[in-house]
């Protein structure tokens, strides 16, 4: 019997969708079968025919949601849709794992199989093919410094024309993850003069090599799983000071910095803010409901300051960029049903490998991952034990979050 993959429509704000045609016509070659809701890749300009002419069927989300084995969405379902999920189905996806935890719990009463990328280990080689976190921000990045030369009221280069010679734009971003990285190669290319901020030292070389300056702080973040760590309230306050003067000299200020499942880091206070010159914009690209790095901004809103700078909470820009951010998406998804399905597409997660031990949050009823565990106040789960081990084996298997 084949597995068969749902792809679902997003729902409000969100224009990506989870498997593109082409993708879909790939996991088919691979002997697997797949739903599309109607109407799913539309805001991606994906049409149904093109859904069609891959081999895939275009149904109702009933038929979809009842009829799958694996669904893949971009986003978390919404409740009406959870609530239709059934034991034995997987559901993949961006699935807020760490932060909408009544939905994990619901997800594991139901016992859905849920593998939250929010989870995945960024730093074993083998999960970089499946890192959405880092496809989707290296587009945010791009997109973020297109939208700060979009509203910024001069040129981004150095212009010498017969009216006399335009000042290049003086880009500063905060944090050289993914996002920063791919900021300050955009800004660049566009012939602003670029500096890239990072409490890691080790960053110097990557945004060097971009011909951007690089500016660190006293503060070391250095933290596991390929992200920054938190800083703690002094730190914060002693990476602030320090920030104040560096935002003062730059037009553009493009901030990246986040922590999955926990409040953004404050980078850029209020002080910072006023003390900006008029006209300066600030595109924040972890602006969430959680926060965000720049003060006074707001997810999803363009916020103008009495001297007219402008706050860019631009939390979602990958979804601004659909078509692309839906194609690396989609790869994604591809790379983690590859990684666990068989010659004759049959699934089987093992618990015990070490990019599925942390990616699955829930499975047969039980929260799998240590992370969600730890946010929900819940002891330590017992490891699995081997088949082969004896019954008294003291044998455990590791577990580190990000």
């Amino acid at each position: 019997m084949s597995t068969i993959i749902a792809v679902l429509k997003e729902s409000g704000d969100e224009n990506r969708v989870a498997i593109t045609p082409d993708v879909a016509s790939k996991l088919i070659h691979s002997k697997f079968e797949v739903m599309v809701e109607r109407g799913a890749g539309q805001n991606a300009y994906f049409s149904d025919q093109a859904y069609q002419d891959a081999g895939a069927q275009v149904v109702s989300r009933d038929d979809a949601v009842s009829q799958a084995n694996v669904i893949a969405t971009v986003d978390l379902p919404d409740s009406e849709t959870l609530g239709k999920l059934h034991e034995g189905q997987i559901l993949i996806g961006l699935l807020k794992a760490l932060t909408d935890l009544d939905s994990i719990r619901q997800l594991a009463k139901q016992k859905v199989t849920a593998l939250s990328f929010e989870l995945l280990p960024r730093t074993i080689s083998r999960a970089q093919g499946m890192d959405v976190l880092s496809s989707q921000a290296s587009i945010a990045g791009y997109k973020a410094a297109l939208v700060a030369a979009d509203k910024f009221a001069r040129y981004f280069p150095m212009m010498i024309t017969a009216a006399g010679t335009a000042k290049p734009a003086k880009v500063l971003v905060l944090g050289t993850g993914v996002a920063g990285l791919q900021a300050i190669g955009t800004a660049k290319r566009l012939g602003a003069i670029v500096s890239g901020y990072d409490v890691r030292p080790a960053s110097r070389g990557e945004v060097e090599s971009l011909g951007a300056e690089f500016l660190t702080s006293s503060v070391s973040a250095i933290g596991e799983g390929g992200y920054a760590r938190q800083l703690s309230a002094d730190e914060q306050k002693q990476q602030q000071d320090e920030l104040i003067g560096f935002i003062k000299q730059n037009d553009i200020v493009i901030t990246t910095a986040q922590v999955p499942g926990k409040k953004p880091p404050m980078l850029v206070p209020q002080a910072a803010v006023d003390n900006a010159k008029p006209g300066s914009v600030f595109v924040d690209l972890a602006a969430s409901d959680l926060g965000g790095n720049v003060a006074g901004s707001r997810p999803d809103q363009t916020v103008v300051t009495d001297s007219g700078v402008q706050l860019i909470g631009a939390g979602n820009l990958a979804s601004e960029m659909v078509t692309s951010a839906s194609e690396m998406f989609s790869k994604n998804v591809q790379a983690v049903i590859n990684d666990v399905a068989d010659k004759d597409a049959q699934i089987t997660i093992d618990l015990k490998d070490d990019v599925m031990s942390q990616l699955v949050a829930t499975d047969h009823g039980e929260i799998i991952s240590e992370r969600v565990r730890k946010a929900l106040n819940l002891p330590t789960a017992q490891p699995a034990k081997d088949d082969d081990a004896p019954a008294d084996s003291d044998d455990k298997s590791a577990e580190k979050g990000d």
